[in-house]
């Protein structure tokens, strides 16, 4: 069994296939979660789920195929500032969590809730049951991450990043006992600071990986990241953007780092990391397939 960090976009695109190989439990980032009209949107946990369950709108990587936005247009002409599009579909899913965590379940526990309703067999965890915000300070305020990349676009200038939240947050037993009894740790080619480093910095998760056999796929392709801001947050955070920069972000446990062919002549050792290369970009099922089958292949 594998344990995998996810995030919401590269990670999911590589689950679609290494479903079909091997059992794993997923822990995804929830750093990025927001209350928006009234119930809670976890759009990482979301995108994981509805891969595992077949019904992710696979051209954008979030929400549900062929879904309609009727109640997100008509918050809008009611003067709602919903500025994430959220479709209907979406919106039953944020009002199924939001009404058991209102009746008291943690997070866990209604993520477990909704796995199960959508047939989803792998398990899927939250980092933890804490709410732990990203904070991204720019020269126009300190604002949510979804304000900054939704909402603004990503066009603010980027001062630092931070969670907010973070120093409460402990791993909970189910997220412990996966990393502990899983054969290795897979990380997914996530934003390494916004989606992987939430889950690093949870209480008691850095530590057992110290103990565990853990291989990442790099999001940076030469110099830049295959999507998302995660080029411009390494580049705020101090760290190199490239695959080397990746491979200091996660130094202190890190086995075997996996990076694209454009990046090849890093194979060879890193700072006790040893580096391997493949084709990591995933523009169809076959190529998430292929990367899955390399993956697992280095184990």
């Amino acid at each position: 069994m594998i344990a995998v960090l996810s995030g919401g976009t590269g990670t999911p695109k590589l689950l679609r296939s290494l479903k079909d190989f091997v059992d794993f439990a997923v822990i995804v980032n929830t750093a990025d979660d927001i209350w928006i009209s009234g119930n809670k949107v976890c759009p990482d946990i979301d995108s994981v789920l509805y891969t595992l369950a077949g019904m992710i709108d696979d051209e954008r990587w979030w929400g549900v195929k062929g879904d309609t936005f009727k109640t997100h247009e008509m918050l809008l002409k009611l003067g709602c500032d919903e500025f994430m599009a959220i479709g209907d579909l979406d919106r039953a899913v944020h009002i199924f969590r939001s009404e058991l965590l209102r009746k008291g379940y943690t997070l866990t526990e209604a993520t477990r809730a909704l796995r199960r309703a959508l047939s989803v067999k792998q398990e899927v965890l939250p980092m933890c049951n804490e709410d732990v915000e990203t904070r991204i300070v720019t020269s126009e305020g300190d604002i949510h991450f979804q304000e900054f990349w939704v909402k603004r676009k990503g066009e603010p200038d980027v001062l630092d990043i931070y969670f907010k939240g973070i120093e409460r947050a402990r791993a909970t037993e189910d997220v412990l006992r996966i990393l502990r009894s899983c054969d290795f740790v897979l990380i997914g080619p996530s934003n390494p600071i916004t989606s992987i480093t939430p889950i690093l910095s949870v209480k008691g998760v850095r530590d057992v990986l110290r103990e565990k056999k853990v291989i990442a796929v790099s999001p940076i392709v030469g110099n830049r990241a295959v999507s998302g801001p995660a080029g411009k947050f390494m580049k705020v955070k101090g760290y190199d953007v490239s695959a080397l920069g990746v491979a200091d972000i996660y130094s202190d446990f890190l086995d075997i780092l996996v990076v694209d062919e454009v990046d090849r002549y890093l194979v060879g050792e890193y700072k006790d990391i040893k580096i391997v290369s493949t084709n990591t970009i995933m523009r169809s099922v076959e190529d998430s397939k292929r990367l899955a089958e390399f993956i697992l292949s280095l184990i």
